[in-house]
């Protein structure tokens, strides 16, 4: 081959040259592409789960007044606090809370479910709620009020008591026996269920 032979085909092979480079450019692009690794979805959200964050043992929590007057007080054994629900379990539940006339709640069960401010809880096992007895404003005594069950579901703020299991009503001494009830202190109502039997004991002699 002839030296200005050469320099022709040298010549022509430096200005297809952007090309080919272009094209095995755009050949390894669509290689890369074609098996590169599927982007995996997003995992999904983590489903909330009930377990506890924290745990309280032998434990008191107080809540006040506007006034600075301790209006109920929690205690108990041992609680779980579960976020999920924001509720509290607790083994050896004891709880007290006084109504704005000055009258206190006390109540008292082997286990408890509370929500999370003490408003609402639910009683488990030897479940009792006692109202105690007071003198009202016309000088008439108000006898004490005690609920005992196995179940027993108290609203505090609002006075009120419910179960759908057997339950024992105490009214002073008179006392009532109910396969449910409900009751609700400020609207003066109270509804004994099923088979309802009562024993009332005679009052003072005049």
């Amino acid at each position: 081959m002839t030296r200005n032979r050469w320099h022709r085909s040298w010549d022509s092979f430096t200005i297809y040259l952007p090309v080919v480079l272009m094209g095995l450019m755009a050949l390894a692009s669509w290689w890369l592409v074609r098996n590169a690794p599927t982007a995996q979805p997003a995992a999904s959200a983590r489903a909330p789960v009930h377990e506890a964050d924290y745990f309280m043992k032998d434990f008191a929590v107080q809540s006040f007044d506007a006034a600075g007057h301790m209006s109920s007080q929690l205690q108990g054994v041992v609680a779980h606090h579960y976020p999920d629900t924001d509720t509290l379990e607790i083994d050896g539940v004891k709880m007290q809370s006084t109504a704005p006339d000055g009258r206190r709640t006390l109540v008292v069960a082997k286990r408890g479910l509370s929500n999370g401010d003490g408003s609402e809880i639910q009683l488990f096992g030897d479940a009792r709620v006692t109202r105690e007895a007071m003198v009202l404003p016309d000088g008439k005594r108000s006898p004490e009020l005690r609920f005992e069950g196995e179940f027993l579901h108290a609203w505090v703020n609002e006075e009120k008591v419910s179960s759908n299991q057997p339950v024992v009503l105490w009214r002073g001494s008179d006392r009532f026996t109910a396969d449910s009830l409900d009751y609700e202190n400020l609207d003066q109502v109270l509804q004994l269920k099923g088979r309802v039997r009562g024993v009332l004991q005679p009052g003072p002699a005049k």
